[in-house]
C-alpha cells in the first residue's frame, strides 16, 4: 500500500497546516505523550533492528518474534501463529470494555537494499529493504499499544487493546486471512497508519486487487539443432502478455493491470520448459476486478493453446477497497493536529536537502514535514493503490493516517524511502504516528459516543444485509510467495 500517494495525488487536500500542540493538552493527553517519550529509545532500537533484518512477506520470523517478545514483556498476552500463518500474532491487554485494534506490519520489499545515506548505497549481503517503512509501522503500532496499556493501568479504565501482527502486506494479503478468521469481528475501532512524506488523516477509498501467478510448462529442446521438438513456455508467457496488453483498451479506465516475468528460462540456446508471470489487476469495484481477472485467465488459456504449452493459474491475493469512515478520521485528525509534524535538526535538514536533490522537479518544501495537512473526508476520491487493510475496514471501523517518516517528495518503494526510514527522520515520524494513535484510542475509550458513531457509519456504508466474505475463498495463505 502506497500511503504517500494518498496525500501526493489528492487535489482536494489544501496546503494549509496545523502547528504542533495548537491547543493546550489535557492532563490525560500529556500523560499519553509522556508515556510514548519515556520508551522512545527502546522502540527506536526495535525499529532499527527490524529495519536491518529486512525480512520478506511470510518469512518475517525474527521481526515478528522481536515484536511479540517486546509486547509480552510489556504485559500483553500473545497468541502466536494465528490464521494459519507462522509470523502472524495477536497481542492483547485487557479483557473487558471497548476493544481497540492496532495494525502492525513488518515485511520488507525485495531488491531495495539501502544504507541510511542521502546517496544511493546498497548494503553488502542485504537483498531487501524497508522501502515502505513497515519496520516503523509495526514498531509504531507496538509503541502506541504500550502507551495505551500504561494509561489503562494508571487510570483504572476497563478496555482492551490488541496489536495485530500482520505479515506480508506487500502482495501476500496477510490481513485478508486474519479478517477471514474472524479476528476483527469484536473490535470497536482499528488504528492504522503508514509511513509517508506528509502528515495527514483521511477517510478515502482504494482500489480492489486480484493478484496471482501463471505457470506455463512446455518441452525443452536444443534451440538451434532441434527447435521443432521444443514448445517454449516463455512463448506462452509472452503470448499471454501480448493479449492482456491489447485488452487494456477494452477495460474501464479506472482499471490497472501490471505484471513481471518471474521465470523465463536459463539459457537462450535451450527452449525453456517452464516460465512464470506474476499479475496484478485492480479496480475500485471488486466485482469489476473479478471480471477482469477472468479475462486475464482466459488469455492465459488461449496463450497455452496457441503455443502448445500448458498453464496453471494460482490466485495469491485478493483484497477489498478501503471503506472510509468520516467519524474516525475526524477524531484522528484532531489528535494528529495536537501532536504536530516532524521538526528537523540542522543535521537532518542537511541530509534531507541532499536526498531531495535526487527527486528532480518533484521536490516538495522540506517544511511540509512539520505540517499537518487538512482533514480529508470522503468525497468519492479513490486512492490509486490497494491494501489488505481494505478487508479489515469492512468488518470494523478503521482509521488511517500517514506521517512524515520520509523526506517530503519521496516516492514509496524507493531507495530514498529506505534511507530516510533508517535514520532519525523516520524514527521521528514513527513517534508522531504512535502518539496520534494512542491519543485517538484513549479518546474513543473515554467517549463511547464516538465509537457508536463510527460503528453506525460502518453499518450504513456496508449496506443492508452485508456479510463479509473473503475474495480469495478458502485457499490457504500463500506462505511461499516470496521464496
Amino acid at each position: 500500500m502506497k500511503w504517500t500517494t494518498l496525500f501526493a495525488t489528492a487535489a482536494v487536500l489544501a496546503s494549509m497546516s496545523v502547528s504542533s500542540h495548537a491547543a493546550k493538552l489535557a492532563a490525560w493527553q500529556q500523560q499519553i505523550i509522556d508515556f510514548v517519550d519515556e520508551k522512545a529509545g527502546e522502540h527506536e532500537k526495535i525499529a532499527q533492528e527490524i529495519g536491518s533484518l529486512a525480512e520478506l512477506g511470510y518469512i518475517e520470523h525474527k521481526s515478528s518474534a522481536l515484536l511479540q517478545e517486546h509486547l509480552e514483556h510489556e504485559g500483553f498476552k500473545i497468541e502466536a501463529e494465528v490464521a494459519g500463518i507462522p509470523t502472524a500474532f495477536v497481542a492483547s491487554y485487557g479483557s473487558t470494555g471497548p476493544v481497540i485494534g492496532i495494525i502492525a506490519e513488518f515485511d520488507a520489499l525485495p531488491g531495495l537494499s539501502q544504507a541510511a545515506t542521502p546517496t544511493k548505497l546498497s548494503i553488502d549481503g542485504q537483498v531487501a529493504g524497508h522501502a515502505c517503512g513497515h519496520h516503523l509501522l509495526g514498531t509504531g503500532a507496538a509503541e502506541a499499544a504500550v502507551a495505551i496499556k500504561r494509561w489503562l493501568v494508571a487510570s483504572g479504565t476497563k478496555a482492551t487493546v490488541r496489536v495485530y501482527g500482520s505479515p506480508a502486506e506487500e502482495g501476500g494479503g496477510g490481513k485478508v486471512y486474519l479478517t477471514r478468521a474472524g479476528l476483527f469481528d469484536d473490535v470497536d475501532a482499528v488504528m492504522n497508519w503508514h509511513p509517508g512524506d506528509l502528515n495527514g488523516a483521511a477517510a478515502i477509498s482504494s482500489i480492489a486487487n486480484y493478484s496471482g501467478k501463471f505457470r506455463f510448462r512446455g518441452v525443452s529442446a536444443h534451440a538451434a539443432a532441434a527447435p521443432e521438438r521444443g514448445r517454449s513456455a516463455l512463448d506462452g508467457v509472452e503470448a499471454m502478455n501480448h493479449m492482456v496488453n491489447m485488452m487494456r483498451e477494452h477495460v474501464p479506465q479506472e482499471s490497472r493491470i501490471h505484471y513481471v516475468i518471474t521465470a523465463g528460462g536459463l539459457a537462450p540456446n535451450v527452449v525453456p520448459d517452464f516460465a512464470e508471470v506474476y499479475y496484478y489487476s485492480r479496480h475500485p469495484d471488486p466485482k469489476v476486478v473479478a471480471s477482469i481477472w477472468r479475462r486475464i485467465e482466459a488469455a492465459a488459456k488461449g496463450a497455452a493453446l496457441g503455443t502448445g504449452t500448458t498453464v496453471e493459474a494460482e490466485i495469491l491475493n485478493a483484497v477489498y477497497p478501503l471503506l472510509p469512515n468520516n467519524s474516525l478520521a475526524t477524531t484522528t485528525h484532531r489528535n494528529l493536529s495536537l501532536v504536530g509534524g516532524v521538526s528537523y535538526t540542522e543535521a537532518e535538514t542537511t541530509f534531507a536537502q541532499e536526498l531531495s536533490n535526487s527527486f528532480g522537479k518533484r521536490n516538495k518544501a522540506l517544511a511540509s514535514a512539520n505540517q499537518v495537512q487538512d482533514l480529508m473526508l470522503d468525497t468519492g476520491y479513490v486512492m490509486p493503490g490497494s491494501t489488505d487493510v481494505g478487508d479489515v475496514s469492512w468488518v470494523a471501523p478503521t482509521t488511517m493516517i500517514s506521517t512524515a517518516t520520509w523526506v517530503p517528495g519521496t516516492p514509496a518503494h524507493s531507495w530514498q524511502a529506505v534511507a530516510a526510514g533508517a535514520m532519525s527522520i523516520g524514527l521521528k515520524g514513527m513517534h508522531v504516528a504512535s502518539k496520534t494513535m494512542a491519543l485517538t484510542a484513549v479518546e474513543l475509550i473515554k467517549k463511547p459516543v464516538l465509537l457508536a458513531q463510527a460503528k453506525a457509519e460502518l453499518e450504513r456504508r456496508q449496506g443492508e444485509g452485508f456479510q463479509y466474505q473473503s475474495l480469495i475463498g478458502d485457499r490457504l495463505p500463500p506462505l511461499d510467495y516470496r521464496k
